[in-house]
Order: structure tokens, then sequence, then C-alpha cells
């Protein structure tokens, strides 16, 4: 599973093994036990990619290949492409820009996605 935690300085990705339902039903637990309200709801989120990475062709590929609407690759401009992921959206409210995104998918497609987003990490920070 994809775990995307978007915060106020960005966006941090990781995959994790843990069941998603499981993670959910931790969450509401904790939230619960601090007395602080919860909104999980099926949804979409995305992130940016550099244009120039080579492995964005067989990220499309197994993207259309295996999730069909449910995951996309979109041209944004000559230097971005967005990455859009179907999945569960975590977060203090309905609105909030701020929380915790889940998305499951096959093991390579997620690694594929991890690596790509690592990647261009690496990418902005050596040009900061």
């Amino acid at each position: 599973m994809l775990k995307l935690n978007y915060t106020d300085v960005g966006l941090y990705m990781e995959r994790t093994t843990t069941n998603p339902e499981l993670l959910i039903a931790q969450r509401v637990l904790l939230a619960m036990r601090l007395g602080q309200t919860l909104h999980v709801e099926p949804g979409c989120a995305s992130f940016l990619l550099p244009a120039d990475i080579s492995e964005l062709k067989v990220l499309g590929m197994a993207l259309d290949r295996e999730y069909g609407s449910a995951a996309t690759l979109i041209a944004v401009d000559e230097e971005f492409v967005e990455v859009g992921l179907s999945g569960s959206w975590i977060a203090e409210d309905k609105d909030a820009h701020e929380g915790m995104f889940l998305a499951v998918m096959s093991n390579r497609t997620e690694f594929l996605i991890y690596k790509l987003w690592q990647m261009s990490e690496a990418h902005i920070s050596s040009l900061a």
C-alpha cells in the first residue's frame, strides 16, 4: 500500500505492508482516544513528477493496463506530469489540506511509483 502524507511542508510518501482497513481502524481509535474528529472517505489524490523521468512510460503503461481510470498519468506542462490515484482520504475534516491518503495497488506498481517519487525528491533537493 502507498501512504501519502500531505503536510504543511509538502508530501511524504511511504510504502507499507499494513492492511489499509487496519491502518484506518487504528487511526480512528487514536482519534477517539484523543477526542479528535476524523473524516474518512473514498477519494482521489495526486502529486507531480518531473516529465523528464524515463520510467514514466513504464508507469503510464502499468497504470493503463492495471487500473484504468482509478490511476492516471496526465501531462501538466512540459516540465511535470500529474499522477492521480484512487483510495481513502483520512483527515481532521472534509476540507482539510493536510491528511493521509491510502492507495492499494500491485506491489510492482507501488514500487515503481514510490521509486519515481524518491527520484523526483532527490532531483528537487539537488536544485535547492
